[in-house]
């Protein structure tokens, strides 16, 4: 799924493999799926960009959007977008296929759910891009330790480190998949209450936010997960489904995974003990 990293890296691949190009056909829908959702009827989304050029595609928090002169395509964390060079065989299935004039395609499908918005620009009105485009990213210099400090303070103080850091749109695009390794990195634990934690805990969460989310973009994106030409990223996850069957690379302990708060969480129980309540 797109978080922070991967849209980052989606984004800055787009920019430069299909910035240039006129879109010749569009084919949205063409195999139905209950949980990819459109912009009004994917019908006219041939209408809306056929002859226009493509822009300059921007990270979005989990989305990414992509200019086309007055039009914009956005896809949201659960849309997979691939790249096919002209001759290249494209997918049987697919829930949108821009076909472009030197033979090229972008092409998209959904995993569980997503979004494959086709829009003029500004007239689209959806929470989750509205707040991407409103708020910091933590990728950003204005995403800084006093915008955090006061985000944590506005917050209800029994809320768990889950809930501060994937809900709510608080920081739009960090969600469950890379949250795993923030914790790790500060040795807290994500069943833990946002008011159990000390001023030096809060500083340190902060620093592990910024550094690990830096890296994970550096290095490409989760090993989890897929860029624009299905190759996995270079980042080595620390917890998630990829890691926690083998010892912790800290303490050799063992890590756990647990369901909670409509997930799964993976967590050191040396490295990140939960705080007693």
């Amino acid at each position: 799924m797109l978080e922070i990293p991967e849209s980052s890296i989606l984004s800055r691949q787009l920019s430069e493999t299909i910035k240039g190009k006129t879109v010749k056909n569009v084919y949205a829908n063409k195999s139905p799926h209950k949980f990819a959702f459109y912009n009004g009827d994917p019908a006219l989304y041939q209408e809306l960009l056929k002859g226009k050029k493509i822009g300059t595609a921007k990270p979005r928090g989990g989305m990414v959007e992509i200019e086309a002169e007055d039009i914009r395509i956005l896809l949201s964390d659960g849309a997979v977008a691939h790249f096919f060079r002209e001759g290249e065989k494209l997918p049987e299935k697919h829930q949108l296929h821009i076909e472009f004039e030197d033979g090229s395609s972008l092409v998209c499908s959904v995993q569980m759910y997503g979004g494959l918005w086709v829009f003029r620009e500004g007239t689209l009105d959806n929470e989750y891009y509205n707040a991407a485009k409103d708020k910091p990213s933590p990728l950003e210099r204005s995403f800084d330790e006093k915008y955090f400090m006061k985000m944590m303070e506005e917050a209800k103080q029994t809320m768990s480190l889950k809930a501060l850091l994937a809900t709510e749109q608080r920081i739009p695009g960090l969600g469950n998949g890379v949250l795993q390794d923030i914790l790790f990195n500060a040795g807290l634990n994500p069943k833990d209450k946002l008011k159990q934690l000390t001023g030096k805990e809060k500083k340190e969460l902060f620093r592990s936010l910024k550094a690990t989310l830096a890296e994970m973009t550096e290095e490409g994106g989760r090993d989890t997960e897929k860029d624009l030409f299905g190759k996995p990223g270079g980042y080595k996850t620390l917890m998630s489904s990829k890691s926690y069957k083998y010892p912790c690379h800290k303490c050799k302990g063992e890590i756990r995974k647990e369901a909670y708060m409509g997930g799964s969480v993976y967590y050191c129980q040396l490295c990140q003990p939960h705080k007693e309540t």
